[in-house]
């Protein structure tokens, strides 16, 4: 349900318009098409995120430390071209400067995995999903919108129940490569550490093409810290602290707990996002470009990066139950690269290689549960009644088992 728009590059419209009549410049490829993805994570997603051993890894830091403070980077590289490999398989490196603290490079390799198949038997999902949108102490009209789950199991889906108003931009991908490679992969790197900076060279090599190099002028951004508080009407305000290469924000939460006998099966799962229209899926948790992200603000569906607050409805915090898991999402700039560079005049442009880095910066955070000394990062409030914590175990939304003191 979810939308996949696909955007053709700048360099693949150039083409297109090459061939209108009377166009003043023919423009040819790009052979290669590289992208890199530049996530700055804080809060829960730099424990999971962050190269630290999942859920378990979380967990430790929970109780380890002050999580607040925790900041991790991760990189997403791919690298499609229209060529066939010089020597198969296809395979290259992305090298780093020393200040990035990736050694001197991470390998690039085309995926030989297959999908997972299980036997583990798939029952027809039980329980509701109840949506609702938008920055308020209420929610709006229409909301929530519910959908029962036995119904989509059995083809009964809501009409227009998602908009394709929001992309999901993958520029780079398998499909449309004829030889494609990525990273990270099983064949070495880990994600970047603490201090790791990305200013500077980099360079591409493959036996797919010719090497690919660019210098970036922007690093990663700054992490966001998000803190929540319950108010007298039940509503629970959302605040960060301003980004500065922020372009927009987009939140979101999700409650509910399982259906209360102590299999997986599930009760009512509640999504929130801070869309002032019903927009749950595409890019909105993913890299957008700026002038998506613009857009996107004129409608209402992105918060504009000079808003640092967002209520969530006293609606929304009643039926998600005593915990809510939140993202928040800082879409960042774009870098965007070519070579050759594109000549004067009408002379043709043929494109041996584009290059694109995107950046973003996201926080999840838990809002109402009770983590002794976490509250200001994950959820908690001063203002906030102290809750007893419950001998019995408990588990989240999606049936997530969840540490003592959680609910």
């Amino acid at each position: 349900m979810r939308s996949k728009l696909r955007f053709i590059s700048a360099a693949a419209v150039a083409a297109m318009l090459a061939a209108v009549p009377g166009s003043a410049q023919k423009t040819t490829g790009p052979k290669e098409r590289y992208e890199m993805d530049v996530a700055t994570m804080s809060g829960f997603a730099a424990m999971t995120g962050g190269g630290r051993g999942g859920l378990g890894g979380a967990m430790g830091m929970m109780f380890g430390g002050d999580p607040s403070s925790k900041v991790a980077h991760q990189l997403l590289l791919r690298l499609g071209s229209n060529q066939s490999p010089t020597a198969p398989p296809p395979k290259g490196d992305h090298f780093f400067l020393p200040q990035a603290k990736m050694g001197k490079s991470v390998p690039l390799i085309s995926g030989e995995g297959t999908d997972a198949t299980g036997s583990t038997p798939f029952g027809r999902p039980k329980g509701r999903l109840l949506l609702y949108w938008g920055c308020g102490a209420k929610a709006g009209p229409g909301q929530p919108v519910i959908i029962d789950f036995a119904k989509v199991a059995a083809g009964q889906v809501p009409p227009n129940l998602f908009s394709s108003a929001v992309p999901l931009i993958r520029e780079v991908s398998k499909s449309n490569s004829r030889s494609f490679v990525d990273w990270p992969n099983g064949k070495g790197g880990r994600q970047p550490g603490s201090g790791s900076s990305l200013l500077g060279a980099h360079r591409v090599a493959s036996n797919i093409g010719t090497d690919i190099n660019f210098t970036l002028a922007q690093d990663y951004m700054q992490g966001l810290s998000a803190s929540t508080a319950i108010q007298g009407d039940q509503s629970v305000m959302l605040r960060w602290n301003s980004v500065p290469t922020a372009t927009g924000y987009a939140a979101w939460t999700i409650g509910g707990m399982s259906g209360g006998d102590g299999r997986n099966d599930m009760g009512d799962i509640v999504w929130w996002t801070s869309s002032a229209s019903k927009e749950f899926g595409g890019g909105l948790w993913d890299w957008l470009p700026p002038s998506v992200v613009a857009n996107l603000i004129t409608k209402k569906i992105v918060m504009p990066p000079a808003q640092t607050s967002c209520q969530i409805p006293a609606e929304v915090k009643k039926a998600s139950g005593e915990m809510m898991i939140g993202n928040l999402n800082a879409f960042g700039p774009e870098a965007n690269f070519s070579y050759p560079p594109k000549p004067a005049g009408n002379a043709a442009w043929n494109i041996d290689w584009t290059a694109k880095v995107r950046f973003r910066s996201h926080t999840m955070l838990m809002v109402g549960a009770d983590f002794g000394d976490m509250g200001a990062m994950s959820g908690g409030s001063d203002d906030a009644p102290a809750e007893k914590p419950k001998k019995k175990k408990c588990k989240g939304p999606f049936g997530i088992p969840l540490p003592d003191g959680a609910c």
